[in-house]
């Protein structure tokens, strides 16, 4: 019968149980949905993990969901929209960015059942932040919920400083995960 050295096998539990703290501090986030800003994508309650090695806006894309810090005490996940140096419009329910239509595919359901009319109300970057272009180190962001969204057409664009990470996988409830959410 093999006997089991203690003297081995604590230090590998140990640095198991350190590197898995430091894998989820530093590297993944979990966050729960507060609000419904973000349906039918996120719903209030979800539970969702936050991809936090996000260096730069480079390593953000158009349409991916972010975690972002809009005050001290709060973070709000929204939809990028706009990138750096991009010119944004928003006619007939059709997003354009630097004069090219932007296929919002997560939209198209809710524009089609909404009683809202029209469900995202024309703007263009400069009626909503005074600025033609997006400006560097910064993104516009919106919620799905567009009519009860507070976002970048209320509150401006959010710097890189404040941003959490890309949210990467909805895991709760179980029946609604989903991986991925640039569509």
């Amino acid at each position: 019968m093999q006997k089991i050295n203690y003297r081995r096998f604590i230090p590998v539990v140990f640095f198991a149980i350190v590197a898995a703290l430091i894998f989820k501090n530093f590297l993944f986030a979990s966050y729960v949905v507060d609000g419904e800003s973000m349906e039918p994508t996120l719903y209030d309650g979800n539970l969702m993990m936050v991809n936090k090695v996000v260096y730069d806006l480079q390593d953000i894309n158009r349409l991916d969901v972010i975690v972002f810090h809009a005050n001290e005490r709060e973070d709000y996940v929204k939809r990028v929209i706009g990138l750096p140096g991009d010119e944004i419009t928003y006619k007939d329910e059709k997003l354009y960015v630097n004069g090219e239509y932007v296929e919002e595919e997560f939209l198209e359901d809710l524009q089609k059942e909404s009683d809202v009319e029209p469900y995202t109300n024309d703007f263009t970057l400069e009626e909503v932040t005074g600025k033609t272009t997006v400006p560097e180190g910064k993104l516009f962001v919106m919620g799905d919920n567009r009519p009860e969204s507070l976002d970048s057409r209320s509150f401006g664009f959010i710097s890189e400083k404040q941003l959490v990470g890309k949210v990467g996988i909805k895991y709760w409830p179980i029946t609604q995960t989903e991986m991925g959410f640039h569509k």
